[in-house]
């Protein structure tokens, strides 16, 4: 694990955030580029239509089920389907290097082979056969793909030792933010300069899609990579099939520019959990999406979340670090600009660390919260206003007098609307809605209780209380 630093404007000033995450540092061959107030004039690449309302889902498969396998993920694909999941977005695939591996059966991302699966998830076929069904039942799958590093037993490391990253003529583990070694013991630092390293790994990146019928990669820590190979790699993907590109990364606007149709909400992230703990008033967030305005190019769309599988691990579960607010904040979350990820196991109430190294499944319960969540992403599917990138609809603030305890937004895309109140403080909170725009007959997608909305008309809101109107 590495700290990572990550920075954006909130409540006026410059933050910075150090993040416990298992994602790789830069090499000094992997420098990250950096965004100018010009960015939002341009415009992201288009993406596929499929992804204009779809929501993500991650498994792990080793944690998904007692058997840790491709079949049992599988099984559970009509249930993910009636949930209101689009998108399997897969953890890696590939056999695991056990090299230096400090507790069996070890790291996922230190891949030992590009084109290969693990065996403890099953075989080739049996990936193929959940990617199958997968398209049956009108889903798509990316998986988990490690293009800075692989683990140290890699058939390259002895192969091509040219195409790793050299210090004092020895290969390096990764190089943090800082430029300094890492002490990572698993894996070796891959070396951009090198032309052939590219065209072996876009090989590799070819055969899944090609041999396989992925429809795309969430990419780790992707801005250790440099930009002229994401340009290089996204024609080379697209003309096999149209992708989805997942960057792991945030502070770089090149990707959307280059590769990416979507990057991480980790600064949004950072400060819900910021303001669950009291640290940063509900204000925060218009800043926090005026800077993302100017950062990003026209169309540009981030994941949002609550929890992932670095989050879950190392930093808590949804309750440790959201508390009695966690269905609040997961609500926001749900709503605003981006796509919707779900973590396996958040529809059960996960309420445990995952273990990151070890055989460690999830407990599935009797599916607590299924209904929590398929009514956010089913409301997303059907309501325009909260569709993806330039599909959907701006968010627009609605003053309360409450502002630093509750948010409340609107969003519209033609005649679909949605209306969001949430009480983000352990307090009850009496606002006035202020303002015009979002005036109309609702109803709330929770209680099923119509309402009609209109300025200066007053709330109760409970502690953590939430409400999502829509027309």
């Amino acid at each position: 694990m590495y700290s990572t630093i990550f920075c954006t404007l909130v409540a006026g000033g410059l933050f910075c955030l150090s993040v416990l995450s298992c994602k790789q540092t830069p090499a000094t061959s992997n420098e990250p580029t950096t965004a100018s107030d010009s960015t939002a004039a341009q415009r992201a690449i288009p993406s596929v239509d499929w992804a204009k309302n779809a929501t993500i889902y991650e498994v792990n498969v080793r944690q998904f089920s007692p058997e840790g396998t491709f079949k049992a993920v599988e099984q559970q694909l009509t249930r993910l389907k009636e949930l209101g999941v689009d998108i399997l977005w897969v953890m890696p695939i590939h056999p695991i290097s056990k090299e230096n591996q400090q507790t069996l059966p070890g790291n996922p991302y230190a891949v030992e082979d590009y084109k290969a699966v693990n065996p403890e998830y099953g075989t080739m076929a049996d990936f193929k056969a959940l990617v199958k069904q997968a398209h049956d039942l009108g889903m798509h799958v990316i998986i988990d793909w490690v293009p800075n590093h692989t683990g140290r037993a890699h058939t390259w490391v002895k192969q091509h030792p040219d195409w790793y990253t050299q210090i004092n003529k020895k290969m390096s583990p990764p190089i943090d933010e800082r430029g300094k070694v890492t002490d990572r013991p698993d894996v070796f630092d891959l070396n951009y300069k090198n032309p052939e390293l590219r065209s072996a790994m876009i090989d590799a990146m070819q055969f899944w899609v090609r041999e396989c019928d992925i429809d795309g990669y969430r990419c780790e820590v992707a801005g250790y990579v440099p930009d002229d190979f994401w340009a290089e790699v996204r024609p080379k993907l697209d003309s096999l099939k149209p992708v989805f590109m997942l960057a792991e990364w945030e502070e770089n606007p090149e990707h959307f520019r280059e590769c990416f149709n979507m990057n991480y909400g980790w600064s949004t992230y950072q400060l819900l959990k910021l303001i669950a703990k009291g640290k940063r008033p509900a204000t925060a967030i218009d800043s926090l999406l005026a800077h993302n305005q100017k950062r990003f190019p026209h169309g540009y769309y981030q994941m949002q979340f609550t929890q992932n599988h670095d989050e879950n691990a190392w930093a808590g579960t949804g309750p440790e670090l959201f508390g009695n607010g966690t269905d609040a904040f997961t609500v926001l979350a749900y709503t605003f600009d981006g796509m919707p990820m779900m973590y396996n196991g958040m529809e059960s109430n996960l309420s445990k660390r995952l273990k990151f190294y070890e055989k460690d499944p999830i407990y599935w319960g009797n599916y607590g919260k299924t209904d929590f969540y398929k009514t956010l992403l089913t409301l997303k599917h059907r309501n325009r206003a909260l569709w993806n990138g330039l599909a959907g609809g701006r968010l627009i603030k609605i003053p309360t007098e409450k502002d630093d305890k509750v948010y409340a937004f609107f969003r519209q895309q033609e005649n679909d609307r949605v209306v969001v109140i949430v009480n983000l403080s352990p307090t009850p909170q009496t606002i006035r809605l202020n303002g015009d725009g979002f005036e109309g007959v609702y109803t709330e997608v929770f209680s099923r209780q119509p309402t009609e909305l209109r300025n200066s008309l007053t709330f109760a809101l409970k502690p953590w209380e939430y409400k999502v109107y829509t027309n």
